[in-house]
């Protein structure tokens, strides 16, 4: 996996990773470097909780949110619209509007949950 990969349209720049840490944070490192720090974060925090609760529920919860915004960037154009959705929610004025680019944003966001759920 390089970030030379080309899509034709909107189709994935790389196969759907397995839903594992690892192979989530090496198709994060392709599709969205950016978001590198925001994953490691976020595994050392779930894990931390797992340990406290004794439970493995938010480490499932963690690979569940990460394979679905891997999903979503796996697929450029699919990943502008999501972006797009949620800046235009931050910058809107009136709360109808914010409403209308959230639910976009979520709507991408759900989509892709239920295709990697699915798998």
């Amino acid at each position: 996996m390089s970030p030379q990969h080309t899509a034709v349209g909107d189709g994935p720049l790389i196969p759907r990773p397995e839903r594992t840490p690892g192979a989530l944070r090496a198709a994060c490192a392709v599709v969205a470097p950016q978001l590198l720090t925001a994953y490691d974060q976020a595994k050392d925090q779930v894990l931390a909780e797992a340990v406290e609760h004794g439970s493995l529920k938010p480490v499932h919860a963690y690979l569940e949110h990460w394979a679905a915004l891997i999903e979503i960037e796996r697929h450029p154009e699919t990943a502008r619209a999501y972006h797009r959705a949620e800046y235009l929610a931050h910058l809107a004025i009136a709360p109808d509007e914010a409403r209308e680019h959230l639910a976009t944003a979520g709507g991408v966001y759900r989509d892709a949950a239920k295709a990697v759920h699915t798998e």
